[in-house]
């Protein structure tokens, strides 16, 4: 991305092209096998994970699977074992919706206008074959209205913080990661928000953006972590740059992609993989960690750690 700022670009567009840009020379060239050396770290961390599998079992590992497996290993069981039927509401519908309409605008020709992108990308998902569609078809009318208010808000803020996005930065959204690892049993997969600029050689250029609302949460700089890692795998070369977008805060909270960066990922997946497929397996015995997510946690009523970390004020914030 150029760093010149063009004068018609508001302060917050001006930040973020700067938090996100950088110059030629600016940019980190990374050792030719960078790529296989990360994955035969993994192989090497994953060669008895197989053990724990069923015969013909590929694990599927997302950076929300490693996220859960990190955090409480005892709500992480109780959430897969639990019968319930996942019951689409307003507030889960509208992140997607407003990745969906924040993918139309960057392609859009003429002014992006937010409601229209909302409608839009309600139009579209309404009508293809996605989780979203069976709900799109039936929400009641105040849903719709809803769902269309607090997603164009997402929306708007998305445009009023960044700058226009050249197609000579190469804007990618919704772009999905596949890796597989030890022989094809194990596979790795992400989805990014949003892409700009591309590696030349070994030369990193590119930056990856996950958005996000509310506050920032150290979580999702483990999440980036793994999106980079991922990257480095799939094609050789890591991006430049990792950033969480927080809209709210009109602000990019960025870090600098090193190999110390990957190398952390690597152990964090590893340790991840291995002891999601033990609990799975019943070789171990799961880790109570309590969290502010005992709050809303499915166990919460029948969990005496987590009500007694409740109770000790263990959820509010320090003063």
């Amino acid at each position: 991305m150029p760093s010149a700022t063009p004068p018609e670009l508001n302060p917050a567009q001006q930040r973020t092209l700067h938090d996100l840009g950088a110059t030629t020379d600016a940019r980190p060239t990374f050792p030719e096998h960078l790529g296989a050396r990360l994955r035969a770290d993994l192989d090497a961390g994953l060669a008895e994970v197989t053990a724990d599998l069923a015969p013909n079992e590929v694990l599927t590992i997302s950076k929300h699977k490693l996220g859960q497996v990190h955090a409480c290993e005892v709500r992480l069981l109780a959430e897969e074992a639990a019968d319930d039927p996942f019951e689409v509401t307003v507030p889960i519908a509208r992140g997607s919706i407003a990745h969906k309409a924040v993918e139309l605008g960057i392609h859009w020709t003429g002014e992006p206008l937010p409601l229209d992108l909302v409608d839009e990308a309600m139009a579209s998902l309404a009508n293809t074959d996605h989780w979203l569609t069976d709900f799109l078809q039936t929400c009641t009318e105040a849903e719709r209205a809803e769902l269309r208010s607090t997603a164009s808000d997402r929306v708007a803020k998305f445009f009023e913080a960044f700058p226009p996005l050249s197609a000579k930065w190469r804007p990618v959204t919704e772009s999905s990661q596949i890796v597989e690892l030890a022989a094809g049993r194990v596979r790795l997969r992400g989805k990014v928000d949003l892409t700009l600029g591309a590696a030349r050689g070994m030369t990193a250029g590119k930056v990856i953006v996950d958005l996000k609302t509310g506050s920032p949460n150290p979580l999702h700089r483990d999440d980036l972590r793994f999106y980079a890692l991922l990257d480095a795998l799939r094609l050789g070369v890591p991006p430049r740059l990792v950033a969480s977008f927080y809209l709210d805060l009109a602000e990019a909270r960025t870090e600098a992609v090193t190999e110390g960066v990957l190398d952390a990922a690597v152990a964090r997946t590893i340790d991840g993989i291995v002891r999601l497929a033990a609990l799975r397996a019943g070789t171990v015995a799961p880790t109570y960690r309590p969290s502010p997510a005992c709050r809303w946690c499915p166990i919460a009523a029948d969990c005496s750690t987590g009500r007694a970390w409740l109770a000790d004020g263990g959820w509010q914030e320090p003063e």
